[in-house]
């Protein structure tokens, strides 16, 4: 795929996206290495989804309505509307314009934008929809962020406790009680949960065989939910762009809204944010 944008900020912060989906490909923060995981084995073609970095999930959530699972704004080809590099970071804003592109049977007016800000140890995301039509839009959304872990064995992730999920493997409801532990084949396996209302900052922490501990700060604005997700070694080895082992080296944490769809007025704009921020490398 040669459409890519690599923003690189003066800092040496960089972000790499494809314009098929407006698909962050990569974020590299200043002085230190890759934070997304990003499948060897993704299909780049066109009309494919690219498994790993951060799809845009639009307008709809896995398969909870009554398009291809996830929608389709992550198969469309967007257009770079600016590329802007000043002395503190790296801005791109891209679009996808509802009338042209391929909905099917979701006949709708909109225009999305994805704003991707890099700079220093941030990753700023902005993704907003505008409806341009006449009539109410409703919509689930979601950027569905692949992190990158060295080992999801020594991964943990705080600021879930409390709050009410939806455990989508077993298709029942259930009450966070504790912190999220990630012991991967020896405990949680196939882990996929919407968790609701969960509006406080999320931290990743990756404890590594160095001894030090790497933090990555999550924290969102307009999506009131999380999804955490990892396919877990059976289903992994079934997803044919994904290495057998490639779960043990991803978690998904993504900004949602899920539980309540958005309804949005004509000539109305939404705006939901998230930013990852590296606390320490580790």
């Amino acid at each position: 795929m040669n459409d890519r944008v690599l923003l690189k900020a003066p800092d040496g912060a960089q972000a790499e996206i494809a314009l098929h989906g407006a698909h962050v490909l990569s974020w590299v923060p200043a002085g230190a290495s890759e934070q997304l995981y990003l499948s060897p084995r993704s299909d780049f073609a066109p009309g494919k989804a690219i498994r790993g970095g951060v799809p845009v999930c639009f307008p709809q959530f896995a398969e909870r309505g009554p398009l291809p699972k996830h929608g389709f704004a992550r198969n469309q080809a967007w257009r770079l509307l600016n590329l802007d590099v000043s002395r503190d970071d790296a801005i791109a804003v891209l679009a996808l314009d509802g009338a042209r592109a391929d909905v099917g049977t979701w006949a709708r007016h909109f225009e999305l934008e994805l704003t991707v800000r890099v700079a220093g140890q941030m990753l700023d995301l902005e993704l907003a929809c505008t409806n341009t039509g006449e009539a109410p839009l409703g919509f689930t959304a979601a950027l569905h962020t692949y992190l990158h872990v060295d080992d999801l064995n020594a991964t943990s992730l705080a600021g879930l406790s409390g709050l009410r999920y939806r455990d989508s493997v077993l298709q029942r409801d259930e009450l966070q009680r504790v912190e999220l532990l990630l012991p991967g084949d020896s405990g949680v396996v196939d882990l996929d949960r919407i968790y609701f209302q969960a509006k406080e900052p999320l931290l990743l922490s990756e404890h590594r065989l160095n001894g030090r501990v790497r933090r990555v700060l999550i924290t969102s604005q307009g999506f009131d939910d999380a999804v955490v997700w990892n396919p877990g070694p059976e289903r992994c080895a079934k997803l044919a762009d994904m290495p057998a082992d490639g779960w043990r080296h991803m978690l998904c944490v993504e900004a949602a809204c899920i539980g309540i769809p958005v309804e949005l007025p004509a000539g109305e704009t939404w705006v939901g944010r998230q930013s990852l921020s590296l606390e320490s490398a580790g």
